[in-house]
């Protein structure tokens, strides 16, 4: 039995072009376009799921998933004070909660989730989905989910989040069955990638 999971990340909205953690703001109009020409794209699935950010769940609708069921197990990590501020900002008034978070995962100086924790909860959501019958799975998440599904995949150290990359609009696919996932990452959902 093998599931098939495609994690979309989803189109741009102000908080990601402006470089700030996210305060649940809406896709703004070049990322609805952009999701919009990208219908049709994501592959055929028996579920479809979604965090639960405005931002996913936009993303999702412009897409064509409007089905898509938001999961509390794919929500972003909860960055408690932070939220809504560039990392310049919070740094220049908690440098050393700053170092702290980007180097202890298991720390959450903001108040919020620490990264280990969304790792976790991500990790566990992924291992019951490969324990359940084969599907073909599609989830718009936020990136802080795709880093956490891809590290926990790889069996990766914690603090292999901060290498992972992930673009709007990519689709990272995962393939679990005998006790292990595959990682195939980064294929773009638009037409013509701009890359």
């Amino acid at each position: 039995m093998t599931t098939r999971l495609t994690l979309i990340s989803p189109a741009t909205s102000r908080a990601l072009r402006s470089v700030r953690f996210d305060d649940d703001s809406p896709l703004d109009p070049a990322g609805i376009a952009r999701a919009e020409a990208a219908a049709g794209s994501p592959p055929p699935a028996s579920l479809a799921f979604t965090s639960p950010s405005r931002r996913c769940r936009d993303t999702a609708r412009a897409l064509g998933m409007a089905e898509a069921e938001p999961q509390r197990a794919l929500a972003p990590c909860d960055m408690g004070r932070w939220r809504g501020r560039s990392l310049d900002e919070v740094a220049a008034t908690e440098a050393e909660a700053v170092a702290l978070w980007l180097n202890d995962p298991t720390a959450a100086p903001h108040g919020g989730e620490a990264l280990r924790a969304v790792r976790l909860r991500v990790g566990s959501w992924l291992d019951d989905l490969r324990a359940g019958p084969s599907a073909r799975v599609v989830a718009v998440v936020e990136p802080d989910v795709v880093r956490a599904a891809v590290v926990h995949a790889l069996d990766a150290p914690d603090h292999a989040l901060w290498r992972v990359d992930v673009r709007p609009l990519t689709a990272t696919e995962l393939s679990g069955r005998a006790e292990r996932w595959n990682v195939l990452a980064g294929r773009s959902l638009e037409p013509h990638s701009r890359s």
